[in-house]
């Protein structure tokens, strides 16, 4: 069969979809130097390169299998809605919504905070605004809260030079660096670290333990496969399965994960060896170890250039989480039930993210360190949940290498539960989210239970031609509601029968059978399906709806909007049990 036309205007090559999602993964160099300083201290190489192991045997596998079963976008939540239908999903998928929430907001606090310390660190910085971090940050989430308010819209062509020149800088910064390197820079750093991890083993294990601090460094990934629609695909795609543009997917991830593998080992060896330990938890170099790097070996002209690249891509990298807020929350909560229906509105929810933002940034003091462990749990917890989709996924399909993902599993539970009991901030974050969440979801089911559910009808060629009758004919339009699960053809006949003899229909008058079936009585609202199939015995609606009552009763209306008649609707009629 030859495939679909297949339009790709509005598209792009991956590697400029990669400069959109970079923007949040690439920024965290930013930061995550220093912060990997503090947390693992003379470890943070070594600690880096399990980082860049577990992105690249870990990671990337699980995000490149939730490309391949999502490539319109949906991501890992939009796999674990579809492979845990009911109220358990449902409730898994709100836990994963909590912490993914954790990891946007943070997302826009702490580079707002980070850019923040790269202006009041530069030295061109005006002297009145020292010691007013928290009210700097406060501006710059202001100032994106604005844009959005006021309707901004992501642009390829903005995010291809930051992230690319972005990069530059850090390549030209690191290679300068390492280039200062000598024999007893790595002897001397080497001889601390055996004095305090003698034994292989105790080495190995301290390692294991420090990596998880440091997963803040691999943000990004679930926005690589939320932007797959704006990949180019092939002439081979179809809306169905988009083959070139799952594959330009996995050439964006690998390409993610090997680019930050490179940077996060040459970060963590220049900071470790050429900056002091005592100036690691400086002001200097708090959140900001690469730009102290550029401004000691480049001069002070580099050094502004690269904090003025530095705050722009951080900027841009809370665009982007805040960008990924407005998408997530329309899409799902609604659609639960879970939110009234003007939270698919985008100026009520900038409004409601930038407040949330405002908070977080006041009770964190806008400190960087401080809120990095509460990012590492929202971005780990989103990681879990997609190596859970993926495990899924593998064990219904039952294809080799199944296995793989059942293994991986554990790993991302251990890196997460590790994070967690060191820094419970991202936990008590996400709780917040949470709670709030279910509160609003219990008080907006509640006020929506009277709404009828169905957001519109999608009918088949029999049941079109059902409706085209119903038009036509002059007899007034009769339905009956029928439970599909009970009963055989006999029974419509039966049924028919007795219904006409007690409200008198005339025997040419046609009827209409209507079944609704529920298939996740927790799905709040839907685009109903309606199948028509005529026996012998009778004509007969088939709705794949949310809840038969509102169902039915959107059905009426409909009915009553296509032919410009009131439709008539029979249920029982006799004491007698009716199928």
């Amino acid at each position: 069969m030859k495939p679909e036309p297949h339009t790709e205007e509005g598209r792009y090559p991956w590697w400029q979809v990669l400069c959109l999602t970079g923007v949040d993964l690439f920024s965290s160099l930013g930061y995550q130097p220093g912060i990997a300083l503090l947390a693992a201290g003379f470890l943070s190489p070594l600690a880096n390169l399990a980082l860049v192991l577990f992105g690249l045997l870990a990671v990337y596998p699980v995000y490149r299998r939730v490309a391949e079963e999502s490539p319109h976008g949906e991501g890992s939540i939009g796999l674990l809605t579809r492979l845990l239908p009911g109220w358990r999903g449902k409730l898994l998928v709100l836990v994963v919504l909590g912490f993914m929430a954790t990891d946007f907001v943070l997302t826009i606090t702490l580079s707002a905070a980070d850019a923040a310390v790269h202006f009041l660190g530069n030295p061109l910085a005006p002297a009145w605004l020292q010691g007013h971090q928290v009210g700097l940050t406060l501006f710059l989430v202001g100032l994106l809260g604005l844009v959005f308010y006021l309707g901004f819209r992501e642009a390829i062509r903005l995010a291809v030079p930051i992230a690319l020149g972005y990069l530059s800088l850090n390549a030209v910064i690191l290679l300068a660096a390492l280039s200062h390197l000598r024999p007893e820079h790595l002897e001397g750093w080497w001889r601390r670290l055996l004095a305090s991890h003698p034994d292989p083993m105790g080495l190995l294990l301290a390692i294991a333990l420090a990596f998880p601090k440091l997963a803040l460094g691999l943000s990004g990934y679930e926005t690589g496969v939320s932007v797959m629609p704006l990949i180019r695909g092939g002439p081979q795609d179809t809306p169905a399965r988009p083959v070139g543009r799952i594959r330009g997917a996995h050439r964006l991830l690998l390409a993610a994960a090997l680019v930050m593998g490179v940077f996060l080992l040459g970060a963590g060896f220049a900071t470790t060896l050429l900056i002091p330990p005592a100036l690691w938890s400086s002001e200097e170099v708090s959140g900001r170890a690469l730009s102290f790097l550029a401004h000691r070996y480049l001069g002070e002209g580099f050094g502004g250039l690269y904090d003025l690249f530095s705050i722009v891509i951080l900027w841009f990298a809370g665009a982007s989480a805040m960008a990924g807020l407005l998408t997530i929350v329309p899409r799902y909560l609604p659609r639960f039930g879970m939110a009234p229906e003007w939270a698919r509105r985008r100026r009520p929810m900038v409004l409601f993210f930038t407040g949330v933002a405002f908070a977080l940034t006041l009770i964190f003091r806008a400190e960087v360190e401080a809120q990095a462990a509460a990012y590492a749990t929202g971005v780990l917890v989103v990681m879990t949940s997609a190596a859970l989709a993926a495990t899924l996924v593998a064990a219904q399909e039952k294809k080799p290498g199944g296995d793989y993902y059942r293994f991986l599993l554990p790993v991302f539970l251990y890196v997460l539960v590790a994070n967690v009991l060191e820094r419970p901030d991202g936990v008590k974050i996400a709780a917040f989210f949470i709670a709030a969440t279910l509160f609003f979801s219990l008080l907006s089911r509640t006020l929506r239970s009277f709404e009828l559910r169905v957001e519109g009808f999608q009918l088949d060629e029999m049941a079109e031609r059902f409706v085209s009758e119903m038009t036509a004919q002059e007899a007034p339009i009769r339905l009956v509601a029928h439970r599909p699960e009970r009963g055989r053809r006999w029974v419509y006949w039966e049924k028919e029968l007795r219904i006409r003899e007690a409200t008198h229909i005339p025997p040419g008058d046609p009827i209409y059978f209507v079944e609704v079936f529920v298939q996740d009585p927790s799905e709040f609202t839907t685009r109903a399906r309606v199948w028509g199939v005529e026996h012998p015995e009778a004509r007969v609606f088939r709705i794949l709806g949310t809840a038969a009552p509102n169902t039915l009763a959107a059905f009426l209306l409909y009915l009553r909007d296509r032919t410009g008649r009131k439709p008539h609707i029979y249920f029982q009629w006799s004491d007698k049990k009716s199928p």
